[in-house]
């Protein structure tokens, strides 16, 4: 290969980045009443609140994050977390309706307990 051409994973990496620069991401920071523990969840206030602190859960409501254009409406349920070199702890969800996958960084205000119980989870 050429030196002077960028390697694939330097141009998917590009791809990727460029994609997330595309409007794919809607900042929406919202309280709600979380539908797996009843508890209020206050905004996140630094970014978009995605899943309750107290439980992890979330609801399945977008396609792109923050864009409330999912029909499922589903429950995630935290199911593991991977730990991210820039995000940190990244919980992984599993929507009890329609079994889709989806992944978010977690929060300040997070349960650390609840946290450590996903690190050991089996994915």
């Amino acid at each position: 290969m050429d030196q002077r051409e960028p390697s694939l994973l330097v141009l998917l990496d590009k791809e990727r980045k460029e994609k997330m620069n595309n409007s794919l991401f809607t900042e929406i920071d919202e309280s709600f009443i979380c539908e797996n523990c009843g508890k209020k969840v206050e905004k996140l206030g630094y970014s978009c609140r995605n899943h309750c602190p107290y439980c992890l859960h979330s609801k399945h409501v977008d396609k792109n994050p923050g864009d409330r254009q999912e029909d499922c409406h589903g429950v995630l349920e935290p199911i593991g977390l991977e730990i991210d070199s820039k995000k940190g702890y990244v919980i992984v969800f599993k929507c009890k309706k329609c079994g889709m996958i989806r992944k978010n960084k977690a929060a300040k205000d997070d349960d650390m307990d609840e946290i450590i119980k996903l690190s050991v989870a089996k994915v």
